[in-house]
């Protein structure tokens, strides 16, 4: 079986920067019955554009369907299903069992992934729902490379595995959280999730006058609940052996410029596998130039004692994103900026191709009416940059963060 890479699309922009930037397919939602409420998503029209716009690009879509179905979630589930069918859409996230019965009734061409929601984490689980028609299980995270493997022996190749590789972990069973629900009123289940696993937290002597004390593993407190980043990069050997064909990242509500980044790195550490070479240093620091909450390598060795993260939920990374590129002729580049920049700063190129983090040292630009700049400080103004490189349209420019 074929290795795919799989983006997060949580709009337009991000689904068009996840294809620009090598991935073989993404997954989005809806407007409903996805786990990402707050994404942006596709509107129906939207669905159908994404479609075409990844299949002219021999990219493959996936919808989520994937919440946790309760009566009222079936009313206009019928029509849903057959709007996905009608677009074209390759596949659906699926883990409740009423809507995959619903799926196989009314939109039989689409295929069916089990969701991670489903917690399948043994090989009984999976056969049962290759029997059911599924063409593909995305793993629950709880599961070692050991078991993995053992899923892939009992299957053979009657259907396909997929597992995340990288992003957010969440600290319940393969999300299946009601802490949301408990203190915010947003249910996790029907994607509206307010990550309160990242918060500090105190406590309260029971019986007490209501004091709060605060937990504290240092001076910074603690994040008891808060775990690190998930980070399989160095390990695509280890997965791709223990039968996963399918390599997922996490990140719907990240920015283009996070995806952009993850996808440019594991396409490039898949294509040195497929070759036969060893993933280089270049690589691995690349992904800390997208934010994260620490890396470690989750469940897939075992439990790892380094998974939680004690001293902040706040997010780090060593780069920032400073402008897409629209055209280039060779001697300009023509930019949309995102974030501030002055001549004589020097930028990265994040590029699919040999441009990759090349340097550009700004000597010169232009705003649209042609006059000379020395600072780029109006969002989302388009410039032009003398640049002796010839970019693409899609690729981004990025320097290096000054705490």
């Amino acid at each position: 079986m074929e290795l795919e890479l799989l983006s997060p699309a949580g709009n337009m922009e991000k689904l068009k920067t996840a294809v620009h930037f090598g991935a073989n397919a993404v997954y989005f939602s809806g407007k409903t019955f996805g786990l990402r409420a707050f994404a942006g998503n596709f509107g129906d029209e939207e669905i159908a554009q994404a479609v075409d716009y990844c299949h002219k690009h021999n990219v493959k879509t996936y919808v989520t369907v994937n919440i946790v179905a309760h009566e009222k979630d079936f009313v206009g589930l019928k029509e849903y299903l057959e709007l996905l069918d009608a677009s074209k859409v390759d596949a659906i996230i699926v883990s409740d069992l009423g809507i995959i019965g619903f799926a196989k009734k009314y939109a039989p061409r689409l295929d069916i992934h089990v969701s991670t929601q489903a917690n399948v984490t043994n090989k009984y689980t999976a056969k049962m729902y290759a029997d059911l028609g599924a063409k593909r299980i995305v793993l629950a995270r709880e599961l070692s490379l050991n078991e993995i493997k053992a899923i892939r022996d009992y299957l053979g190749n009657s259907v396909e595995l997929e597992a995340f590789v990288h992003g957010a972990m969440c600290i319940s069973y393969s999300g299946r959280c009601l802490l949301s629900n408990f203190l915010a009123g947003r249910s996790s289940n029907h994607g509206e999730c307010v990550q309160a696993c990242r918060w500090g937290y105190e406590i309260s002597a029971k019986g007490g006058k209501g004091e709060m004390y605060p937990i504290e593993q240092d001076e910074r407190g603690t994040y008891i609940l808060n775990s690190k980043d998930l980070n399989m990069v160095e390990y695509i050997k280890d997965l791709a052996e223990a039968g996963v064909t399918s390599f997922k990242i996490e990140g719907r509500m990240k920015t283009a410029y996070y995806v952009a980044t993850v996808v440019n790195a594991y396409r490039r550490a898949i294509d040195l596998y497929l070759k036969g070479e060893p993933i280089t240093d270049e690589i691995k620091n690349e992904l800390n130039k997208a934010s994260n909450r620490g890396y470690s390598t989750g469940l897939y060795f075992a439990n790892d004692e380094k998974s939680v993260c004690l001293e902040t939920s706040t997010q780090k990374q060593t780069f920032d994103f400073v402008a897409v590129v629209l055209s280039s002729d060779g001697e300009y580049v023509t930019i949309e900026q995102r974030n501030r920049f002055k001549v004589g700063d020097e930028l990265e190129v994040l590029s699919p191709d040999d441009n990759f983090n090349k340097i550009i040292k700004i000597s010169s630009m232009k705003n649209e009416k042609g006059e000379e700049i020395l600072d780029a400080k109006n969002v989302q103004e388009i410039i032009k940059i003398k640049c002796p490189l010839k970019l693409n349209y899609g690729d981004i420019l990025r320097k290096i963060r000054v705490e």
